[in-house]
């Protein structure tokens, strides 16, 4: 049996992009086939992950092996591909280098609307207080009604970027209030720290690492706002169509780490923390923030159907859609 680990880097630019999923195909249809030689009936699931406090069970059952036990039984290869972000994932998915994948609110609706057919099949977690608004410890800053003519930063088209855009309603507040400043989620500490902005609109496990350091102080979370930061299972419907139980396999695996979270073995523990560049005692506070029950509940799709608005409302999405007609919730 084949356990391949795929390593796949965001690229910048378009044109090294479609090179560099060119070459990833080939390299995984090399590999696959060298497997599929010693096996022929071998099927495979390959499965993206990216370094988010949201997918902490996936890691869990990463690192266990449980699934790997479990699928051999049934011939199936289990290949676990890392991404930095979800767009480069989603980038997969529609190349048919991927199967199914976990990623924010904004990429599974940017996801259910490509021209792949995708399904949503689950939500590995919902966590509003994941999501923060983080004054400069300098800047004095305790409210985000302070904010007003200060210095917003996040990332244009986030969940941050909506986060924001609820906080000004409810303290009847505009964009034109604020100077709003576009960053990339791993240049937040040298934001704060080098007052390029007086805040950023971050999520775990940021929020968690820059407060503990001393460089932030949380002045506004997501629970202050409707913000639900409802994450998603998304697979192509033609790979869920011939391989509907290695799918229900993950899923139910997901929700027993989910389960276990608070007796998780120390080894296991420790790997996760480094993949999200924490310490194991503060992925135990980062848990706590999170409800990792996978079922897709109305509440969560009311989430995302918000989500698909805002990215209409900033033209990242040309229009609105139902997310209730690509819910798989049977599995």
């Amino acid at each position: 049996m084949c356990r391949i680990i795929i390593l796949m880097k965001g690229i910048i630019s378009n044109t090294f992009r479609k090179i560099s999923l060119v070459f990833t195909f080939v390299v995984i249809a090399i590999v696959i086939s060298g497997c599929s030689k010693k096996n022929e009936n071998t099927r495979s699931i390959r499965i993206a992950i990216q370094p988010s406090a949201a997918f902490i069970p996936l890691y869990a059952v990463r690192y266990s092996g449980e699934l790997e036990n479990v699928l051999a039984k049934d011939k199936v290869d289990v290949v676990w591909q890392d991404f930095e972000s979800g767009p480069p994932m989603n980038e997969s998915l529609e190349a048919d280098l991927t199967d199914i994948g976990v990623i924010g609110d904004v990429p599974t609706v940017l996801s259910l609307s490509s021209s792949t057919k995708m399904k949503l099949v689950g939500v590995p977690a919902r966590g509003p207080d994941a999501y923060a608004v983080l004054a400069s410890v300098k800047s004095g800053i305790k409210t985000f009604a302070e904010l007003k003519g200060k210095r917003v930063a996040t990332v244009f088209g986030s969940t941050g970027h909506n986060f924001t855009k609820k906080l000004l309603e409810k303290n009847h507040l505009k964009f034109s209030d604020i100077e709003f400043l576009n960053i990339t989620a791993g240049s937040a500490e040298e934001v704060l720290t080098n007052s390029v902005a007086d805040a950023v609109v971050i999520w775990e496990p940021n929020v968690t690492r820059l407060v503990d350091k001393g460089v932030a102080r949380i002045v506004a979370q997501g629970s202050e706002t409707n913000l639900r930061g409802t994450n998603g299972f998304v697979v192509r419907e033609e790979y869920l169509t011939e391989n509907e139980d290695c799918i229900k396999t993950l899923l139910e695996e997901y929700n027993k780490q989910a389960e276990n979270l608070d007796s998780l073995k120390p080894e296991i523990k420790e790997k996760i923390a480094a993949d999200l560049k924490i310490t194991p005692d503060q992925l135990s506070k980062i848990i706590k923030k999170y409800d990792f029950d996978y079922k897709v509940t109305p509440e969560d799709v009311s989430s995302l159907q918000d989500t698909v608005s805002f990215l209409v409302s900033i033209k990242n999405l040309s229009r609105e859609y139902r997310v209730d007609d690509f819910v798989l919730n049977g599995l």
